[in-house]
């Protein structure tokens, strides 16, 4: 075709963090506005995100000065953890600048991750190539920063004296899950439960006080017996998603379970630990050990 560019661009990242974290890092809408930016003086607004099979993502690259950079993003596939393909259409002020397939997967290395993002581009004015190359090259960089996770994490821990079977059974049941639930003195009020890998939890825990916080969990892994891992945020696209994996190992005495959180800043852990964030917690693992015949 006439007057158009085509490249295959291919980033190769090794990151220390965990492969959940680096894949929660690449779809989470939170943790994607907070390393798309490729230098200080841009800004990429999120208009709406879903990344699952058939989801939309639209936003803007803002430059002081200059029209917007529009990104329409069509994801094709999301297989959970590992890889996802989207196609990519850039635009300013209804221009057609380019159209990509985009790539990315995402494979345990030794005690880090391995993270490869091919770019297919067909680019319809100027050095859309060189834009690209130049722009995943600092995003990347910024999102090894964000998928490190130094200083964003909290971590919550108990043995709860029964099997594992038993204790994973109370969290994957959608009528046991909302009954035990959240601190001493909340309750649940669930909108729509679907425990599986792809599915969700969205609900609305209720305060001894009245207060309504709204929640949902959506679920990127299940791992029988052995852990479940999820995006908790409060149902608003606001970009706010903590990443969690709780854990659940045999232990002499029982089943140790452990919520490994990572916030999007260091400044939120700080917030919640605040607030009483991690005695919360343990209340929360409190009821479900007197949920299983524990305590």
């Amino acid at each position: 075709m006439t007057g158009v560019a085509h490249a295959t661009l291919v980033f190769d990242r090794r990151m220390a963090a965990t492969p959940l974290q680096v894949w929660q890092a690449w779809t989470n809408p939170g943790l994607r506005a907070a390393w798309a930016a490729p230098s200080p003086d841009v800004t990429v607004e999120f208009l709406s995100a879903d990344t699952r099979p058939g989801g939309q993502e639209v936003s803007l690259c803002k430059v002081s000065g200059q029209p917007d950079i529009r990104c329409e993003v069509g994801w094709l596939v999301v297989d959970a953890g590992s890889r996802t393909v989207n196609s990519e259409v850039v635009s300013r002020d209804g221009r057609l600048l380019s159209v990509a397939l985009v790539t990315a997967e995402v494979a345990p290395d030794g005690d880090g991750t391995a993270l490869r993002v091919t770019v297919q581009l067909a680019g319809m004015t100027g050095d859309m190539a060189g834009g690209y190359r130049a722009g995943f090259d600092a995003g990347l960089g910024n999102l090894s920063a964000v998928a490190d996770g130094a200083g964003r994490v909290m971590e919550i821990t108990r043995v709860i004296a029964a099997p594992v079977a038993r204790v994973w059974a109370a969290w994957v049941d959608a009528d046991a899950l909302p009954r035990w639930w959240g601190p001493d003195g909340f309750t649940c009020r669930t909108h729509e439960i679907d425990l599986r890998q792809g599915g969700q939890w969205r609900f609305d825990m209720l305060g001894p006080d009245g207060t309504v916080w709204p929640n949902r969990h959506r679920y990127t892994a299940h791992v029988p017996e052995r852990r479940i891992d999820y995006i908790l945020d409060a149902d608003d696209d606001a970009g706010s998603g903590k990443v969690v994996r709780v854990t659940f190992a045999p232990e002499e005495g029982g089943t140790r379970v452990t919520l490994h959180m990572t916030f999007p800043s260091a400044a939120e852990v700080e917030m919640a630990r605040g607030f009483g964030a991690e005695a919360l917690g343990l209340q929360t693992l409190g009821k479900l050990a007197r949920a299983v015949g524990a305590d």
